[in-house]
Order: structure tokens, then C-alpha cells, then sequence
């Protein structure tokens, strides 16, 4: 999964490659030089991922505006 692009990935690709990830450099088992890809790869899968969940959250929800303007709460998303 090292040779995927991260940007071709969807969530649960992107989540599984991280998961492995962090298991290899929690082990200690790369070299110094490879720790350092894989933590530069794994801060670019870990951002893929919040900018899906932002993504589908902001699908599923809305921010409910009161009379005022402030946040009141959320709403179901409309797509129409």
C-alpha cells in the first residue's frame, strides 16, 4: 500500500494503510530514513481522512441559524 497514491485512496484504504502505519513505527522495527517516510506518508493519510469525515459530516448535517445569527443547533443536510 506504500506505492498507492494517498489522494486515490478511499477512507477505509486510507484508514487501513494508517492503521499499518503506526503499528510499523510503534514496533520500532524501520530504520530511522523509513520512519521518517512513513510518518510523513502517515500525516498525509491521517489528513485524507479528516477531510473525508469533515466532508460527510458537512453531507449529513447543517448548522441551524437562529434569528440573530448565531448557531442554534444542527439540521439534516438538504441536497435539493
Amino acid at each position: 500500500m506504500m506505492t498507492q497514491d494517498v489522494a486515490d485512496m478511499n477512507f477505509e484504504q486510507a484508514l487501513r494503510a494508517l492503521e499499518d502505519i503506526v503499528h510499523k513505527l510503534e514496533s520500532g522495527e524501520a530504520p530511522l530514513d523509513e520512519s521518517i517516510a512513513l510518518y510523513e506518508r502517515g500525516n498525509a493519510l491521517r489528513a485524507l481522512c479528516q477531510q473525508r469525515l469533515d466532508t460527510a459530516k458537512a453531507r449529513i448535517e447543517a448548522i441551524a441559524l437562529g434569528p440573530d445569527g448565531s448557531p442554534t443547533g444542527t439540521a439534516p443536510f438538504d441536497a435539493g
